[in-house]
């Protein structure tokens, strides 16, 4: 069953009824809503006057939904999961942080491979040549020592914005900048979410190594999914002729929430985003367990 993503930008008090997640409307004319919480696998707060009870917020994680927080500037910045999905959450976690070495570089070798090959995916949907980038896949070694990665991100970016000169994939960069750093923090969660499901614990990464950072390993896992991204926030740019604001509009957010649900195949195999992320991570705890030696990464 594929999971609902709720977005809530509007006042609202969200409180738990009957194992229903009910939403009551500071407009009194405006009937109340409910949904079952085991329908739920994320709920995105974009409101300051949104209101939350104990209760909801403890049902939800019981049923590994990501509640995903957003700040005074619309954007995504904090994220409740889960501490544990699982009876045998223990001898899972001691399976990733047992790890050697030479496994998380042969496994992060998988992983560019994955992103550059579906970068190639998203420059040849848009009907140009992607054979310098399937050539930067192939020459990726374990543990990716040559940064080829970068490079390649640097050659896949110019030719998405070829017409676009003063586009620069950034942070704080200009737009479409702002939809994908929206779109990738959805994508985030849904790792996050997904990882603990598989009994990882997602601030130990196979590559990324940061103190300040919980979500290493979803940073990690997320990179063969950005380009699946990026076809998204393109459609929506050739939708909108390319006129976008640099305020993200209601009308922008409701079309990069449909991440979740975006089709991606998996071993020949389509599935919802969500649905193939558990697969995904399902594959990378194999990994660590020592029962397989390859991450299932959807292909473009």
């Amino acid at each position: 069953m594929i999971k609902r993503t709720l977005y809530f930008g509007n006042p609202v008090r969200l409180r738990l009824q009957q194992n229903q997640l009910v939403v009551e409307y500071s407009d009194e004319e405006q009937e109340n809503k409910s949904v079952p919480v085991e329908d739920i696998g994320m709920v995105l707060i974009d409101h300051q006057q949104v209101s939350v009870t104990h209760g909801i917020i403890n049902t939800l994680i019981e049923h590994n939904a990501a509640v995903l927080w957003c700040d005074n500037r619309h954007m995504p910045n904090g994220l409740v999961l889960p501490m544990s999905a699982g009876h045998i959450f223990t001898k899972k976690l001691r399976s990733q942080l047992d790890a050697s070495e030479p496994l998380k570089k042969q496994l992060w070798k998988q992983t560019i491979q994955a992103k550059i090959r579906n970068q190639a995916g998203v420059v040849e949907w848009i009907g140009k040549d992607a054979q310098a980038l399937r050539k930067m896949a192939s020459r990726v070694w374990s543990g990716d020592p040559e940064n080829i990665e970068g490079q390649a991100s640097f050659v896949y970016w110019k030719l998405l914005f070829t017409g676009d000169s003063a586009f620069r994939r950034h942070r704080y960069g200009s737009p479409p900048n702002h939809m994908l750093n929206y779109a990738y923090a959805i994508l985030r969660a849904i790792v996050a979410r997904s990882l603990v499901a598989s009994g990882c614990l997602p601030a130990v990464g196979i590559f990324h190594r940061n103190q300040y950072n919980a979500f290493c390993l979803a940073d990690d896992i997320m990179e063969p999914y950005r380009p699946v991204v990026d076809r998204l926030v393109l459609q929506v740019l050739m939708d909108h002729q390319g006129d976008i604001s640099e305020e993200l509009t209601p009308e922008l957010k409701q079309e990069l929430l449909k991440v979740p649900v975006l089709d991606v195949v998996i071993e020949k195999q389509n599935s919802p985003l969500m649905v193939g992320m558990q697969r995904t991570t399902s594959s990378l705890m194999k990994c660590f367990e020592g029962d397989s030696r390859k991450i299932n990464y959807p292909e473009m």
